[in-house]
C-alpha cells in the first residue's frame, strides 16, 4: 500500500478533481488539464491576487473571501472540463440559451451560468448540510430541554447526512474516476512536497491522503459548527434570558435557525484558519485535527491509474513558480 513519504517542505499549491482532469492552482497560474483524445489539454490562466496589505487577506476574513473564490474557479473548471471531456456529444442549444447569449453577449451569459452554478452549490449545501439538519435539530427541543445537548444532536444529524451523502457520491461509477483523479491530485502534491522528481513512479508510491484536502475542509465546518452554535446559542440567551418565553416554541426556533444561517461565515471562517494551521504545521496537534478529514479521503479518493497521474504531473508543473520557493505555505 502506498506510504507517507516524509516531506521537506510544504506548499501552497492546490487542486480540484475534474472530469478527465485536474486543475491545479499556484501562487501565480491556474492550469486545468484534461486527457482528450488526442492527449493532454492544458489551459491556464492568471491568478487574481489582492493586495499584500488588503483587508481581504486578513485572518478570519480570508477564509469567506477565498472560500467564495474557490466556489467560482471550481465551477468555471468544472464547466471547463465538461467542455473538454472526449465522451462530450454536440447538443443543440435551447432557444433560452440562444436568447440570454444574444441579450447577454458570451461572456456574460458564461458569467451568468457560472453564477448560477455557484449559488445552486451553495445553496444545495446549506439546505442539505445545514437548515435541513437544524430543523431536525429543533425537534429535539420537544424532549430535550439542554441547549447544549440539542446543538450536540443538531450536530450528529448534520455529520451523518454529509457523511452518508459522501458515502452514496462514491459508489457512483461516473464518480469514482473523479475521485481517482482527487487521488491523481493529492499524491502528485505529495511527491512534490517530498522533494522527489515527479515521475510516474514517484507519485505512484505516495500517499492520497492529504491534510488540505478540500472535503477535510468540509468535514472540520461540520464538526466546528456543532462548538459555534453551542456557545453562540448560549451567549444569545444570556444576553436575552427572556426570549424564549417571549417568543413561544415555534418563533423561538425560527429565530435561533435564522440565527445559526448568520453564523455560518464565522464557520467558514474559523475553519479556514484551522485549514492553515494544519497545512504549515505537523506536530501531534495537527495530526489530531486532521484525522477525522483523513479518515474521511479514503471515501473521497480512488487510487488512480498512470494516465490519471501524468495528468496530475502535467497540471503541478504547469503552475510551479519560476524562483524557489514562492509557494511555500
Amino acid at each position: 500500500m502506498p506510504k507517507e513519504t516524509k516531506e521537506k517542505f510544504k506548499t501552497m499549491i492546490g487542486g480540484q478533481a475534474l472530469i478527465e482532469g485536474i486543475m491545479m492552482r499556484g501562487p501565480k497560474l491556474d492550469a486545468i488539464v484534461t486527457r482528450g483524445k488526442d492527449g493532454l489539454n492544458i489551459e491556464t490562466t492568471p491568478r487574481k491576487e489582492h493586495p499584500e496589505k488588503s483587508p481581504l487577506k486578513w485572518p478570519f476574513i480570508r477564509g469567506v473571501v477565498n472560500f467564495f473564490d474557490s466556489q467560482v474557479v471550481g465551477v468555471k473548471a468544472l464547466m471547463r472540463s465538461a467542455d473538454l471531456s472526449p465522451d462530450e456529444t454536440e447538443e443543440n442549444p435551447s432557444k433560452l440559451d440562444l436568447w440570454l447569449e444574444k441579450k447577454l453577449g458570451d461572456k456574460k451569459f458564461q458569467s451568468l451560468i457560472v453564477g448560477f452554478g455557484v449559488f445552486m452549490g451553495l445553496a444545495m449545501s446549506i439546505v442539505l448540510f445545514f437548515l435541513l439538519p437544524m430543523l431536525v435539530g429543533s425537534l429535539f427541543s420537544l424532549w430535550v430541554d439542554n441547549l447544549l445537548l440539542q446543538n450536540l444532536l443538531e450536530g450528529v444529524v448534520r455529520i451523518l447526512i454529509f457523511v452518508g451523502y459522501m458515502l452514496l457520491v462514491s459508489r457512483m461509477s461516473e464518480m469514482k474516476r473523479v475521485f481517482a483523479y482527487h487521488g491523481a491530485e493529492h499524491k502528485t502534491i505529495r511527491c512534490y512536497e517530498a522533494g522527489l522528481p515527479l515521475t510516474v513512479e514517484n507519485v505512484r508510491e505516495q500517499t492520497r491522503l492529504h491534510p488540505r484536502c478540500g472535503t477535510s475542509f468540509l468535514l472540520v465546518m461540520m464538526i466546528l459548527s456543532i462548538l459555534v452554535f453551542s456557545v453562540a446559542s448560549t451567549m444569545l440567551l444570556n444576553i436575552f434570558p427572556g426570549m424564549q418565553e417571549a417568543l413561544g416554541p415555534v418563533w423561538f426556533r425560527v429565530v435561533m435557525i435564522a440565527y445559526k444561517l448568520l453564523l455560518l461565515p464565522v464557520v467558514v471562517s474559523i475553519s479556514y484558519e484551522i485549514n492553515r494551521l494544519v497545512g504549515r504545521y505537523d506536530n501531534g496537534f495537527t495530526r489530531l485535527l486532521t484525522a477525522p478529514g483523513m479518515w474521511f479521503q479514503n471515501f473521497t479518493t480512488n487510487e488512480p491509474d498512470d494516465d490519471m497521474i501524468e495528468v496530475g504531473i502535467a497540471s503541478l508543473k504547469v503552475v510551479l513558480p519560476e524562483n524557489e520557493g514562492e509557494d511555500l505555505w
